[in-house]
């Protein structure tokens, strides 16, 4: 495998700044679904699969949830890997049985992340890292047998079950999506000033870093055969086919 398929699923309802992080940050052959406007897959023809950020939240009534959701159940149970981000990490770890909650406050800015150092997800990656981060959902309760993989004090930043693999931040953004997203926020103007001034170059370079988690997860898909079997080089070196790679 040359250039992973990847399906893209933009769950943003003004779809173009995911298109434009994600097209930039993952060097695959996508083919995007805008999920809020009905827009979802026919096929699990993919060799992987990565759900992008939404200002939904998973726990909503909206019509285009619950057809993702089963979209994205069925293709986890064929083997398909996963990389979810923001509103991808929640929608993952619902979709796996995790519990995602309302936090009764917003993290948003760039804030400093540690990840366990056991997840091939953050290979490259110093223990603690910057990125930026602009929710006010959480994985309040992993889903059965998941691993945490990375956190700071608002609670769960990465996870990581089997093929599946999630994160809470958002290592995709640049300057303009930083300012944009915190501009749009319903939130108390010296706090929106406050991340604002926060979003310098010094900072967007710092969190740069944390780009290479999309590198890392297209060279897990690379070594994943969808029909269930690991890489044969992956299975001699890691002993355990589906997860020892971890």
């Amino acid at each position: 495998m040359t250039r992973p398929r990847i399906a893209l699923l933009n769950g943003a309802h003004e779809p173009e700044g995911n298109r434009r992080n994600f097209r930039r940050e993952l060097d695959a052959d996508l083919t995007e679904f805008h999920l809020p406007g009905g827009d979802y897959p026919e096929t699990y023809d993919f060799d992987g699969c990565v759900v992008t950020g939404s200002r939904a939240s998973v726990y909503w009534d909206e019509e285009w949830i619950a057809p993702t959701q089963e979209w994205v159940g069925t293709a986890i149970d064929r083997g398909i890997p996963f990389l979810g981000v923001c509103y991808g990490h929640q929608l993952l770890a619902d979709v796996l049985g995790g519990t995602v909650d309302a936090m009764g406050e917003y993290e948003i800015g760039y804030r400093t992340v540690e990840h366990s150092g056991e997840s091939r997800l953050f290979d490259g990656v110093d223990d603690e890292f910057t990125v930026f981060t602009t929710h006010s959902d959480a994985v309040v309760e992993l889903p059965p047998g998941a691993e945490r993989i990375a956190a700071n004090d608002y609670g769960v930043h990465g996870f990581r079950k089997d093929r599946v693999f999630g994160v809470q931040f958002h290592p995709e953004y640049d300057v303009r999506t930083a300012e944009e997203v915190t501009k749009g926020k319903d939130l108390p103007e010296e706090r929106i000033q406050s991340v604002l001034d926060g979003i310098t170059p010094e900072n967007f370079d710092a969190a740069c870093e944390a780009k290479q988690v999309f590198d890392n997860f297209l060279a897990y898909v690379r070594e994943v055969d969808v029909n269930g079997v690991e890489a044969a080089a992956a299975s001699e070196a890691d002993g355990d086919a589906v997860t020892s790679d971890d």
